[in-house]
């Protein structure tokens, strides 16, 4: 909105006002309708059901849920929903999520997510879409657990692999630097192990605070910005929704956070593409399958750099290609600009990768621009691929 708003500003900002004031808010928080056709321990797993008159077709995609994050992650909003997008786009789409964790599950590892969960829902989608290869997707957390259960198990029907947000070398991560000297005194039985020990892990209160954490800035500027937004129906949607997010962040099983924390974070064991799970050592270069890695521009969780230092890792990955995108943590998944960023990139990714039909090309130069570069309008596979 103008420094002197419009005529034409000032209604609409009244209007988006009363709506927030009187009818409970301007976004479109109807979840995109689905059914649930698979289960087990901390397992839920969904199929999104297809748009009248718009047959599936092509391989499907998995949608991997983070732990401790809701899986409105994928399905934020009317509009602003990538599980929307997928489905208009007639790809048999579905997620796995994990429910509400309590502290009877703070017993379970990772390995329950990485030997159990992940290579069952893959297994089922593909049984559910007649036998294809699955798109795995995965945000933040859910694309370590991607990455560790195609690289522990190659022969899973995996298609291709795309992760968001997923730090591999957290020595980039500006909010570990400063406590790292602190995170290096803390071995076995120190004080953060009996605290998530006698906690049971990491509960929602804190969890909530640590991902704000990362957007203090936005947090403490964002009373000014909602009213220079005020005319914005959408970008005022895109608040609620982000609220409604947050709000419903849930806790992290004690043994998989201690493991979490002793070897991703302290030890920073996945900078070398390994992780120590059970009696074995996982290694990414394992992953036959192409990747997909995706890096958000103010990204405070998940840097560039941090995202960046997985590409020479992934040896055995038949291609692999690294996509920064606008937004932070979040908004590179689902934020506004991710509609014609993130999104388009991953749609011709699974065209690539898929046995579907991609669109005709014709050569010419059409819609916006694709990714971070503001003049680039043409396919990313050339370029920006890192073939193997």
């Amino acid at each position: 909105m103008d420094l002197i708003p419009k005529p034409g500003q000032v209604v609409s900002a009244a209007g988006n006002v009363a709506s927030m004031m009187l009818y409970g808010g301007l976004a479109d928080l109807r979840p995109t309708p689905r059914t649930l056709i698979d289960e087990g321990e901390l397992r839920e797993l969904y199929h999104y059901r297809p748009e009248a008159g718009r047959p599936e077709h092509g391989d499907p995609v998995l949608l991997v849920t983070p732990l401790a994050a809701p899986a409105i992650c994928y399905d934020l909003r009317r509009g602003c929903s990538l599980v929307e997008h997928l489905v208009a786009g007639g790809r048999p789409t579905y997620l796995v999520e994990y429910g509400p964790v309590s502290f009877r599950d703070r017993n379970l590892g990772m390995e329950h997510w990485v030997e159990e969960v992940l290579p069952s829902a893959v297994e089922e989608v593909s049984r559910h879409a007649g036998g294809r290869p699955v798109h795995v997707v995965g945000w933040s957390l859910g694309g370590i657990f991607a990455l560790l259960a195609a690289a522990d198990r190659p022969g899973l029907p995996v298609a291709s692999l795309t992760v968001l947000g997923t730090p591999f070398d957290v020595r980039e991560v500006p909010l570990v630097a400063p406590v790292r000297p602190l995170l290096n005194l803390t071995a076995a039985g120190g004080p953060v192990n009996r605290l998530y020990q006698a906690l049971g892990g990491a509960p929602q209160p804190l969890v909530r605070w640590a991902f704000e954490l990362t957007s203090v800035q936005k947090i403490l500027t964002r009373p000014l910005v909602t009213v220079q937004h005020l005319d914005d129906a959408d970008y005022l949607a895109q608040l609620e929704a982000v609220d409604r997010f947050v709000a419903n962040m849930a806790a992290y099983p004690g043994r998989t956070f201690g493991q979490l924390y002793h070897r991703f974070i302290r030890a920073n064991g996945f900078a070398k593409g390994e992780f120590e799970l059970g009696d074995r050592t996982i290694r990414v270069a394992d992953i036959s399958a192409p990747v997909l890695l995706f890096g958000g521009l103010t990204d405070g969780i998940a840097p560039i750099a941090s995202i960046r230092a997985g590409i020479p890792l992934l040896t055995g990955a038949k291609e692999v290609r690294f996509e920064m995108v606008p937004g932070g943590h979040l908004g590179m998944l689902t934020g506004r600009r991710a509609r014609d960023t993130t999104w388009r990139v991953l749609d011709e990714w699974l065209d690539q990768w898929s046995g579907r039909s991609p669109a005709k090309k014709t050569g010419k130069k059409t819609g916006p621009p694709i990714g971070a570069n503001p003049t680039r309008r043409h396919g990313s596979g050339g370029s920006r691929a890192l073939a193997r």
